[in-house]
């Protein structure tokens, strides 16, 4: 899906997909948000992984933290620093997130939410190990999904974004069991409390699964 991302649905395609989210979406959303801004201590070296346009960047921005974002599509980070994020203090850069360009141990908090981890299309397991490489030590990694409790809203919302030609046409035939699945090949799929345990316990780390919201599920690995 990534390939899909970069030439479907970036830049300012990505933006209306946040501009028509419903109330309840947008509660998750931001309830995303809070989360991870509370684990930024002032000074924090922050990294997100798939930052898009930089919607996310630009709410952390009061955080007193260095921020750097990286994404695979040219198009998100060109808009993002020409317009959506232009002001401010940002550091972006095109890149892939299973081959991040940074020494071992450069940030304090690497976050890769609103179900990265299921977008990207890559291996999840190879995936936490290189934001763990780049974490510091006593520093955070943050990973999130949508909770299963969360459903009928994440299908609205994405009815929403078919119903605008952001995605193909929904199938209703394939869709169901937490996976969204369009006509034009689009498919989304999600990690649950079960699909992450199983991942994190292969990294040897300290890690934590938890619920906010009744929304989203997040997975918190300590870098020891």
């Amino acid at each position: 899906m990534s390939g899909y991302y970069q030439e479907k649905l970036s830049a300012l395609r990505l933006k209306r997909c946040y501009d028509i989210a419903p109330p309840r979406v947008r509660q998750y959303l931001n309830a995303e948000i809070r989360t991870v801004c509370d684990k930024i201590k002032p000074g924090n070296k922050v990294l997100e992984l798939g930052c898009g346009y930089g919607r996310i960047l630009k709410e952390l921005s009061g955080e007193n933290a260095i921020l750097t974002g990286i994404d695979i599509s040219y198009a998100n980070i060109h808009y993002a620093s020409e317009d959506y994020l232009s002001g401010y203090s940002c550091h972006l850069i095109t890149m892939d997130a299973l081959s991040l360009g940074f020494h071992p141990q450069t940030f304090d908090l690497v976050y890769c939410v609103q179900n990265g981890i299921s977008a990207f299309a890559v291996d999840p397991a190879a995936l936490m190990l290189e934001t763990i490489r780049v974490t510091r030590p006593g520093g955070k990694v943050l990973f999130s999904s949508y909770s299963e409790k969360f459903w009928e809203e994440r299908l609205q919302w994405f009815r929403l974004q078919s119903a605008e030609g952001l995605v193909g046409e929904i199938d209703d035939n394939l869709t169901g069991n937490g996976m969204i699945v369009c006509k034009d090949g689009f498919r989304a799929t999600t990690y649950n409390q079960r699909d992450f345990n199983k991942l994190a316990s292969k990294t040897g780390k300290k890690f934590e699964i938890y619920e906010v919201d009744d929304s989203a599920v997040f997975c918190e690995i300590i870098i020891g």
